[in-house]
Order: C-alpha cells, then sequence, then structure tokens
C-alpha cells in the first residue's frame, strides 16, 4: 500500500465533512491533520483533536521556522497546517486527510510540485474536489440548515462559486448527487491511488 496525502475541498453545504468522517470510519489506516489556529476555542472544542490551538506569538516563530505546509489569516486568526507530523504519519505507512479550503489547497500544491521527486508528501499526495449537484441543490441545502441568515447564505453562495471555478485544479473531482455513490466514488479514487486493489 501506498500511504496517501489526501487534500480534500469543496463549498461550503457539499458535503465534505460528512464524506471525510466516512472516510475516516473505513479506512482504519487514515489519520486526519489537525490545523493549527490562533482562534479561541468554542463550545467544546478541544486542543490537539479540533485543532491545535497557539498564541499569535507561537505561529507567527513556526511561520519563521518555516514549519507550515500552508498558512493563512482569515477574519484577524491564523490558521495552518504543520509540516511534520503530516511527514510521520506518511512514515508510519498512514494516509493523512487533509480538509481545506481552495486557496490552502492551491498553497500546498505549490509546495508538493517543488518537491523533489522521492518526498513522501509528492508521492503520496491526491487532490480531490467535492462539488453540489448544482447552485440550486447548494442554496438548499444551506437553507435546510437554518443556521445562516440570508446574507451569510448569500456570501457562502458567492464563496462557492469562486471555489468552483478552481475545481479543475483538483486531480479529481467528485458531484455529491447522492451520499452513498459519491463516497463509493472517493473511496474508488483512493484505492487505485493506493493500490490496494
Amino acid at each position: 500500500m501506498r500511504p496517501l496525502f489526501i487534500v480534500i475541498s469543496a463549498p461550503s453545504g457539499a458535503g465534505k465533512t460528512t464524506l471525510c468522517d466516512m472516510l475516516l470510519q473505513h479506512y482504519p489506516e487514515m489519520c486526519y491533520s489537525v490545523s493549527c489556529t490562533t482562534r479561541e476555542p468554542r463550545g467544546d472544542e478541544v486542543d490537539g483533536e479540533d485543532y491545535h490551538f497557539l498564541s499569535v506569538e507561537d505561529f507567527k516563530r513556526l511561520i519563521g521556522e518555516g514549519r507550515f505546509l500552508e498558512h493563512a489569516n482569515v477574519h484577524d486568526n491564523y490558521y495552518g497546517t504543520l509540516k511534520d507530523p503530516i511527514y510521520q504519519a506518511l512514515r508510519e505507512n498512514q494516509c493523512v486527510l487533509l480538509d481545506i479550503d481552495v486557496a490552502g489547497a492551491g498553497q500546498v500544491r505549490d509546495y508538493v510540485e517543488a518537491l523533489p521527486e522521492g518526498d513522501p508528501v509528492r508521492v503520496g499526495f491526491l487532490d480531490i474536489f467535492i462539488n453540489p449537484p448544482s447552485m440550486e441543490d447548494l442554496e438548499a441545502r444551506l437553507q435546510s440548515r437554518a443556521t445562516d441568515t440570508p446574507e451569510v447564505i448569500g456570501k457562502r453562495m458567492g464563496n462557492a462559486r469562486r471555489e468552483m471555478a478552481q475545481a479543475q485544479l483538483y486531480m479529481h473531482q467528485i458531484v455529491n448527487d447522492d451520499l452513498d455513490t459519491a463516497f463509493r466514488r472517493l473511496c474508488d479514487i483512493i484505492n487505485v491511488n493506493a493500490q490496494f486493489i
């Protein structure tokens, strides 16, 4: 088996979180990449499970040391993915799953392209974009959540259009028109690339 570094992106409401949760349950040899952030924990979030919660000073120090695979400042908070845990998991023959937006995925892609041929992150890199069946379906999903105001939904729809315009940059695209079918497509892509079969 080839350990994979799997990057998955999707517009909000396309079902990415559900599909990622299903993958982690289906593949015991897969681990989730926990991102770092400088924002405060929300609700019952646990440090080290939901995020690695860091001070701004510590985050900036790690940036200066070149420790991040990608990072960004979003709404005055830093977010980023550390390199070391990904390399360690791949060395231990684990697949790594990273759920990230298109901007972060672009940074990861640039990083991977600059790596030498035999680098484990480059060898195992696989990126997948999850599309909704249509913009109308996506808007209906966001409305059915009943968690966002019409203004927030409008903003998410605008973001979705911009994100979907970059879907062709990914190695694979899946349309989540039916959850079970989309999950099977996702598993097929992973199985072929990991050479399970």
